[in-house]
């Protein structure tokens, strides 16, 4: 693997996020550590593994809020390497990790994944400037528990505990550490900062074939396929006049003719429509648009909108002033001609550099994307 891009000297992050993936044993990957910048591109050649980084990441983020490991991996097996050989119990599994950094510093989250011949979380570890503050093992296959240990630092160095074998004790670990001494404050800072970081990723693959048709009245939150962009639309157009213009802009400058607008219109069924006023009395309905220019609208409102507008179940309990909002989108370039993705990307790095949003995206080949400064480039597979 080879890191190009985004030079200078790593400043800590005032909010929560996740500045490295690790693929210690996932699916085609093994001992691969992907460090992410505030906007990075992972390339490499078909076979190289970029969607399985994605799917890894996505699934850290979906165990970070609580889902069921069954929910997250339908299909487990398909994560286990390939040429991984079954114990003396036929048991085979995966490993996955990643940093969170923020207020606390680096954190660091590693996971085991049994496979087959059942789906569990086999052990978990989470540590901080060297020091383990929780660490799960398997210690009787008969029970659906892990043993769990968590740093104390009073009278007791550990507290011991068991904990569900279908979920992510860090994300457990506030409701069950009472915080009573300073390490256990410092347990739950790490829990909470790891937490925070993986529940602001949101994952992105519009679907443009959905886009253009009439939707019916909503939450207004937009959805990772962005099928209903004309209800998200309908709610946006007038919350924020200056980012409604900041994204009428970016389509301007993208799409193909004169834009002044983008809106939403009700229809008499009840349902509405998104439009693109042309400034001449001409209102194009967004189904017309090309497969490529849908894409970049949908990428373009996603990357000047906020965690409040879209599909995903932020840490309510902190504000979201606190929060980083990380886009997640495997084939980032699909469909997009040079001038769409250039614009895409140059206005990813403007919006991370406010501190808001932060963009992790797959591409085939990052020559273009190469020449974009403030841009982390992973090659992998070299």
């Amino acid at each position: 693997m080879r890191v190009s891009g985004a030079a200078g000297a790593p400043r800590r992050p005032l909010r929560p996020c996740v500045t490295e993936l690790r693929l210690s044993a996932f699916a085609g990957h093994r001992r691969v550590r992907v460090p992410l910048g505030a906007v990075t591109v992972i390339a490499g050649d078909s076979g190289s593994g970029k969607t399985s980084a994605v799917r890894a990441y996505e699934a850290l983020a979906r165990l970070g809020g609580g889902a069921r490991v069954a929910d997250v991996f339908p299909d487990p097996l398909s994560c286990v390497p390939e040429r991984a050989r079954p114990d003396a119990q036929r048991r085979r599994g995966f490993r996955i990790g990643c940093t969170a950094d923020g207020p606390e510093g680096p954190v660091r989250l590693d996971v085991a994944v049994q496979a087959e011949p059942e789906l569990r979380i086999v052990g978990e570890r989470l540590s901080a400037d060297g020091l383990v503050l929780l660490e799960t093992a398997l210690r009787d296959p008969g029970r659906r528990t892990v043993q769990a240990a968590w740093h104390t630092g009073g009278s007791a160095p550990v507290t011991r505990a068991p904990l569900p074998d279908d979920r992510l004790g860090t994300a457990l670990l506030p409701l069950r550490v009472s915080g009573r001494t300073d390490g256990q404050r410092q347990v739950l800072a790490a829990a909470e900062q790891m937490v925070v970081a993986l529940r602001s990723v949101f994952v992105c693959d519009p679907q443009p074939e959905w886009m253009g048709a009439p939707v019916p009245l909503g939450s207004g939150r937009l959805l990772s396929g962005c099928d209903n962009l004309a209800d998200v639309l309908w709610r946006t157009g007038e919350e924020c006049a200056r980012r409604h213009g900041q994204l009428v802009a970016a389509l301007d400058a993208g799409c193909a003719g004169r834009i002044v607008d983008l809106r939403a219109e009700p229809l008499p069924d009840g349902t509405v429509r998104a439009v693109l006023d042309r400034g001449d009395g001409t209102a194009t309905e967004l189904a017309r648009l090309g497969y490529g220019e849908l894409r970049y609208v949908a990428l373009a409102l996603v990357l000047l909108t906020g965690p409040g507008v879209l599909d995903l179940d932020t840490a309510g309990e902190v504000p979201s002033a606190m929060q980083a909002l990380t886009l997640l989108c495997d084939n980032f370039d699909r469909g997009l001609d040079p001038r769409q993705r250039a614009a895409l990307l140059r206005l990813a790095v403007r919006m991370a550099d406010r501190g808001h949003i932060r963009c992790v995206g797959t591409v085939s080949d990052p020559s273009w994307a190469a020449r974009t400064h403030g841009v982390t480039v992973v090659h992998l597979g070299e």
